[in-house]
């Protein structure tokens, strides 16, 4: 009963005053070298592996990978025109345009994925600026947020965990919600739908901007299912999210441009 009293104190004092997060930084740093090299034992056979492949086989895969190279190339002349024709847009209507935020690229050393625990651990921390809150994306969409920073690492809240939400709109028609995670791999909700809300399975979900922390228009998900209930107030609303989480060792590291989150409060205040 002693343990338990004095477990319970500490969580509370932790939750609210944050006393312990010096402790837990110096913690994770200790623990860091383990976790680097336990990352490593997993990555060998794979580099092995490829090592040995075939020479035809790395030949193809080089071809291969030229023609993506190509494609991707060309997908990004279209978004360049298209931001182009957006800025044109927004300066007709004098509305603010977002910079090109400041990033930096980590990489993911571990990913937990167990029911209702979704985190991931990146080999950036307190070294190299990163801060609490701080947006984490990959070339899918935004991953979630740096929930604890240590010296050399820091510890990332995946969308999909249960505590974890974000504050969307829909691409195609600017129907503003929020998006939470549910504790289960690749799946999001929409919370507080109305029955009689505009939206249609396939629907492009991207971060609205407000409350700072995400920079608006980076994709979220996309709308899975929609189940309308006669009796409920709002509908349920599943999302896929954008980012695959498993299919990634890289991430983006996101410094949010100032001017973004002024038109985040610009857009927020009535």
């Amino acid at each position: 009963m002693l343990f338990v009293l004095v477990s319970v104190a500490l969580m509370v004092t932790d939750h609210k005053y944050r006393h312990l997060e010096v402790f837990r930084s110096g913690i994770s740093t200790m623990v860091y070298p383990v976790q680097y090299t336990a990352s490593l034992v997993v990555e060998l056979p794979r580099r092995v592996v490829t090592a040995l492949a075939p020479r035809q086989a790395l030949l193809e895969e080089n071809a291969r990978l030229r023609e993506e190279q190509l494609s991707l190339h060309s997908r990004l002349q279209q978004v360049a025109a298209l931001e182009d024709e957006n800025r044109r847009l927004r300066a007709l209507l004098d509305a603010p345009v977002a910079l090109h935020e400041r990033v930096q690229v980590a990489e993911l050393i571990s990913v937990e994925l167990e029911p209702f625990r979704k985190k991931a651990l990146i080999n950036k921390g307190q070294t190299h600026g990163v801060f609490a809150g701080q947006p984490l994306i990959n070339a899918g969409g935004i991953m979630g947020q740096i929930m604890h920073v240590s010296l050399l690492s820091s510890t990332v809240l995946l969308l999909t965990d249960q505590a974890h939400s974000i504050p969307v709109l829909l691409n195609r028609n600017g129907l503003r919600a929020v998006a939470s995670g549910l504790g289960e791999d690749n799946v999001l909700t929409l919370e507080h739908i109305p029955l009689s809300a505009d939206i249609r399975e396939g629907d492009l979900v991207v971060s609205s901007g407000l409350g700072r922390k995400f920079p608006r228009g980076y994709p979220v998900g996309a709308v899975a299912s929609i189940r309308r209930a006669p009796g409920e107030l709002f509908a349920s609303v599943r999302l896929t999210p954008s980012a695959k989480i498993g299919m990634t060792r890289e991430a983006l590291l996101l410094w949010p441009d100032q001017s973004d989150a002024a038109a985040s409060d610009t857009a927020m205040s009535p």
